[in-house]
Order: structure tokens, then sequence, then C-alpha cells
């Protein structure tokens, strides 16, 4: 139903070894999960503003961006600056039994939210089977 991947992880993890480079990897945690007929995915995108997050779906990836700007001004002398800045973006690759057309987004307290209906041709459906009147042969 839902796939996610990341080809440049491994990429992205030597690089920063080599580079000294603060880990990026928990910059757009998730969490997935079915309730009912929905899917639910669940992204923590803390100091984010909403209008800075852009969401698309080509096809069945589903591509989340988000930017998050320094809080710290020109005039000041950082101590500690661990809190990741930058656009951020993640790619989940969605099974053809999602309706993509109806998915729901919303932003609250630093987590995106997004709502993924089951599209109504993969729900499961009773099939009735009829019956045939039996014949009676003459004889």
């Amino acid at each position: 139903m839902l796939m996610r991947t990341d080809p440049f992880r491994e990429f992205d993890r030597l690089a920063q070894q080599v580079l000294g480079a603060r880990p990026q990897s928990a910059v757009m945690p998730m969490d997935a999960y079915r309730s009912g007929d929905t899917f639910v995915v669940e992204f923590d995108l803390p100091g984010v503003t909403p209008e800075s997050i852009d969401i698309d779906v080509e096809r069945n990836v589903l591509t989340v961006r988000a930017e998050r700007r320094p809080t710290a001004g020109t005039d000041i002398e950082v101590i500690a600056g661990e809190r990741p800045t930058g656009q951020f973006s993640r790619q989940l690759f969605l099974g053809d039994s999602l309706d993509t057309e109806r998915i729901d987004a919303r932003y609250d307290n630093g987590v995106l939210t997004l709502r993924l209906p089951i599209a109504e041709h993969a729900k499961p459906r009773k099939i009735v089977v009829g019956g045939g009147e039996r014949k009676q042969l003459s004889a």
C-alpha cells in the first residue's frame, strides 16, 4: 500500500562522515499507519511555517517539501546550532490502492498529517453468489 525509499540516504551518511557535516537524517521523521479505510502519514516539522510546506503527487509519488529558516539574526553569536535549517524533502511511493485525488493535509503543532483514503476499487466487497434453479428432466 505504502512504500518509502531514499536511494541517497547512504550517500548522505557517508558524505556527512567524511565532511564532518551535521546529520540531517532526522530532519523529517515520519510515522505511517492504517486507520480503517485511510492511511495516515505524520511528519515532524517543528519550526516550519505552513506557507513553506509544499506537497505534490505525480503518478504514485508523493513529495513533501518544507523549509525551516534560521531564527537568529546577524548580530548574534551562536553558542550551539544543532537545529537543522534549510530546505527538506521526503518522497513516498504510493500503492495503486490509494485515492490520491482525495488527500487531506493538516499542519498543527509542528506535525504535518496526511490522510490518504483507500480507493473504492481497492476496498473489500461482498460478492453475491446467484443460485440457478435446477431443471427437472422429463422421463
